[in-house]
């Protein structure tokens, strides 16, 4: 049975019961991102979730490494904008082992100076390789378009020069603000049960917070919309384009991802029927949404020959008026409704997948996933709810832009 428990102290732990299967995920997720970070700040999420796996007072950095190893397990973690995410995979008897690991990283951490050295040389090269990649620069520099040069605006990674500033005090600082009780769900998927997962966190969790009360999450106001752009000498321009979208709780997501999914969702999307298949401008083309705390963005990514960058720039604006203008089809509309169930139920069958599902809702929702109250919306949207989102928020009145490439103009429509 599915659980959600909310410990005295404010720890939240989750369960997602997944019977008949032989592994079982773990999940330690932290309500903070680079929103959260000052300019100063900036990249500090990130480090941390780098150099916790450095050391810590009872292991060493190959010791956690061959931990998970000897247990057949895998241990990872990852930054967003908004959460921090370390979490493992393993087998049913390793459970224990695996929160064992975890909680180890996320208390004991020593982030020994040499340590921190060497993993500021590791960031860098990541940071690096982020601008050899350019759809990267695009999308972070679409992003900057829209909220401006804080809070969302801002990469994750953060720069070079913040990087090397980054010292233990600095880390300490940052993590009394936001590794807190109140602000940490821990997510179980897999072959557990309720009980099992609570007193098992409450032997490697619940006793070790010091930090009960987290500072508030700062807002995440957009900024007026502007088009930027970077130069540089590649083969191709990349394009971006960014609209107003909705929060991760409005209840309105579905028919928008329905609409997304129309769009730019996939082979069938108009963007990729028109871009690519009837123009041949492009060889990727694609929509998604971005949905946080308090807001959301709709953007749109294409990589197009530069001779043709304004072309396919106008191409797309010229499909997006013609999707507000003129809705969708029955036909669309049912496939993209079966889409959107479809991912859902095979999710179902992922245990990393439901660890990061149920443990996402809890953490900005404070309740329980419910999959069959989810899948019943679903079901019940219709053509009226999908066409009312689309004329909304599909409005390039309110967007934004960013290219990446060798032309020195920035887009315009």
């Amino acid at each position: 049975m599915n659980k959600l428990k909310t410990f005295d102290n404010g720890l939240k732990l989750v369960v997602a019961e997944m019977k008949g299967l032989l592994s079982v995920a773990c999940g330690v997720m932290v309500k903070t991102g680079s929103a959260n970070e000052s300019a100063e700040e900036n990249g500090v999420s990130h480090f941390i979730e780098h150099t916790v796996f450095k050391g810590t007072k009872k292991r060493s950095a190959f010791e956690i490494s061959d931990f998970v190893d000897r247990t057949g397990g895998q241990i990872n973690a990852y930054t967003s904008k908004q959460m921090t995410c370390y979490y493992t995979h393993s087998t049913k008897e390793h459970l224990e082992d695996s929160l064992d690991i975890l909680s180890d990283i996320f208390f004991n951490s020593v982030f020994d100076k040499a340590e921190l050295a060497k993993e500021k040389g590791v960031i860098i090269e990541e940071i690096n390789m982020s601008e050899d990649t350019p759809e990267d620069l695009c999308l972070d520099l679409l992003a900057e378009s829209y909220f401006g040069g804080a809070g969302l605006g801002q990469t994750i990674l953060g720069s070079a020069k913040n990087v090397r500033s980054f010292n233990r005090e600095k880390v300490k600082a940052y993590m009394d603000k936001y590794y807190t009780a109140d602000n940490v769900v821990i997510t179980i998927a897999g072959n557990v049960n309720g009980k099992e997962a609570e007193e098992l966190v409450e032997k490697y969790f619940v006793p070790y917070f010091t930090r009960l009360k987290s500072a508030a999450q700062k807002p995440t106001e957009s900024a007026a919309p502007v088009s930027l752009k970077k130069i540089k000498k590649i083969e191709q321009s990349h394009i971006g384009l960014c609209m107003r979208g909705i929060s991760l709780s409005d209840p309105r997501r579905d028919a928008l991802n329905i609409a997304n999914i129309v769009l730019g969702g996939g082979m069938s999307s108009r963007l990729f029927q028109k871009i690519r298949e009837d123009l041949g401008l492009c060889y990727s083309v694609y929509s998604y949404l971005s949905c946080y705390r308090e807001t959301g963005v709709i953007e749109v990514y294409a990589g197009v020959n530069t001779a043709s960058r304004d072309l396919a720039f106008r191409a797309i604006a010229d499909e997006i008026r013609k999707f507000r203008e003129n809705g969708i089809t029955e036909r669309e509309f049912l496939r993209g409704k079966e889409q959107l169930k479809s991912s859902l139920v095979l999710g179902q069958e992922s245990v990393s997948g439901q660890m990061q599902l149920y443990g996402r809702y809890a953490l900005f929702n404070d309740a329980l996933f419910d999959f069959n109250d989810r899948l019943k919306s679903i079901s019940d949207i219709t053509e009226k709810d999908v066409a009312a989102v689309i004329h909304e928020f599909f409005d390039l009145e309110t967007a934004s832009y960013a290219t990446v490439g060798p032309k020195r103009t920035a887009l315009t429509l």
